[in-house]
């Protein structure tokens, strides 16, 4: 964080100082919610979470070097006392972010949010220093943090934004005003929580309704190919910049195509020039998620070479995300556990049936949560999808919504053992165990809650073993 005295903070967010003895002393570290992260100079702000109430560990934090402790009541040691630390938080980041004088970006969409923004991140560093949202730390309380870590040298701030209904979005933009808004898409995850479409697209477009008018820097960065998306231009006064495959759009790609490995290759086309690229990502939809960065990249100067070469070697940042592994066997492991929902999990079934190309491919896959009314038909779907692009095996794990997945693949022509329904995470791994083969490849995906991230790392681990047997 730029460096802070206690008292500026106090004043800051409005709160009243106690137990410190010097209110000079400055926070030159960064800002934590999680003990165990706190630093010399630190801020620790305290939540009373359900399980856990940060205030417990003020006595350790500052024993370990904290600053002082944000809090909610006075804890016996140096506090900043606050009536709500959320609102705190915020209230600090937006003046941290205003004396910072860097360039915010801020992006949302139904899916390929994470990836995006680490692919601008990427880009943009080539540029400048850039500081960018961990993670998908998106919500009330992570984008602030993310905020906070900026340093007097960052010139860009690269921040993903979600939403659970209408007004999030806003409140987001108000803590970190942003300059420039990226728009991927309008899907359907958390559209039980939304109630539709319609309704996900009014909250989407709630960021490039808060960006700054053309002549004072706004851009708006609109998927061309997404009609709810590209609609959002009449709700903004910035000026708009289109990308996407459309024929119109300002920034596109020509002549898509997939290595034998599945990874992208494609030309960009920006107003500036043609230069090519080949991912290091795997799938198809990433070129959407690269175009959206390009797009950044080209409103903030750089040339559509620089562009295409830092896209070309940009890799992935965050964890779970189509992570690809071969193990010493030669079964490779593709580990997208972190989320799910209908769009990335179709995407992420055509990388798996792209990079499986003359191999056995399997499909491991559990629940897609919060899509409400519409659960049984979207799990059909997938399981039906499964079967269209001739998945060798599909595992679904879970309980009702797994069985879903298995009706539709069943519904779809899969019969025999082409798929199978298992109760649990440890039913997977060992139908997984008894019947991979080197050369095979393996998808694991589902929503964050099912925690499937544990089927891809015993996979993982008994590759090691496997490997060293063989040897």
């Amino acid at each position: 964080m730029i460096a802070l005295s206690l008292a500026e903070i106090a004043r800051v967010v409005g709160g009243q100082t106690y137990d410190i003895p010097d209110p000079s002393v400055q926070v030159t570290g960064p800002v934590v919610i999680d003990s165990r992260k706190v630093t010399d100079g630190s801020l620790f702000a305290a939540f009373a979470g359900e399980r856990v109430d940060g205030h417990d560990y003020a006595a350790d934090v500052i024993a370990a070097g904290a600053a002082a402790v944000l809090a909610s009541r006075p804890v016996g040691v140096p506090a900043i006392v606050v009536d709500d630390v959320q609102a705190a938080l915020g209230a600090l980041a937006r003046t941290v972010v205003e004396r910072l004088g860097a360039t915010l970006v801020a992006l949302t969409g139904s899916a390929g949010k994470t990836s995006t923004k680490d692919l601008i991140a990427q880009v943009l560093r080539r540029k400048a220093p850039t500081v960018f949202t961990p993670g998908s730390f998106n919500n009330e309380i992570g984008l602030p943090l993310t905020a906070l870590s900026a340093t007097d040298e960052t010139r860009y701030l690269v921040l993903e934004m979600g939403a659970r209904g209408l007004g999030h979005i806003r409140y987001l933009t108000d803590l970190t005003p942003p300059k420039i808004g990226v728009v991927l898409n309008v899907g359907t995850a958390h559209i039980g929580e939304f109630g539709g479409r319609e309704q996900i697209a009014e909250a989407k477009g709630e960021l490039v309704e808060a960006l700054p008018a053309a002549e004072d820097g706004g851009t708006a960065i609109l998927n061309a190919d997404d009609p709810l998306v590209r609609a959002m231009t009449s709700r903004t006064k910035a000026k708009v910049l289109l990308f996407g495959e459309a024929a119109d759009a300002d920034v596109r790609a020509e002549n898509v195509r997939l290595t034998e490995n599945g990874q992208p290759s494609f030309s960009l086309r920006t107003p500036t020039g043609c230069s090519d690229v080949t991912l290091r990502l795997y799938g198809e939809h990433h070129v959407s998620n690269a175009l959206a960065a390009a797009a950044v990249a080209h409103d903030l100067g750089m040339s559509v070479e620089e562009i295409a070469l830092a896209l070309s070697e940009a890799g992935t940042l965050s964890r779970w995300r189509m992570e690809v592994t071969e193990r010493p066997d030669g079964v490779t492991v593709v580990n997208d556990a972190y989320n799910a929902n209908p769009e990335s999990m179709r995407a992420a079934l055509r990388a798996l049936a792209a990079m499986g190309r003359g191999r056995r491919t399997w499909a491991v896959l559990g629940q897609m949560a919060e899509l409400g009314d519409e659960a049984l038909a979207e799990h059909d779907a997938v399981g039906r999808l499964a079967v269209r692009l001739n998945v060798s095996k599909l595992v679904a794990v879970g309980g009702r919504e797994a069985s879903w997945l298995r009706l539709g693949a069943y519904n779809e022509g899969s019969w025999g053992e082409e798929s199978v329904h298992v109760s649990d995470a440890q039913a997977a791994v060992d139908l997984l165990r008894s019947e991979l083969r080197p050369g095979d490849v393996v998808l694991v995906k589902a929503s964050r809650s099912v925690g499937l991230e544990s089927v891809a790392q015993a996979l993982l681990d008994s590759g090691i073993d496997a490997g060293a047997d063989a040897r």
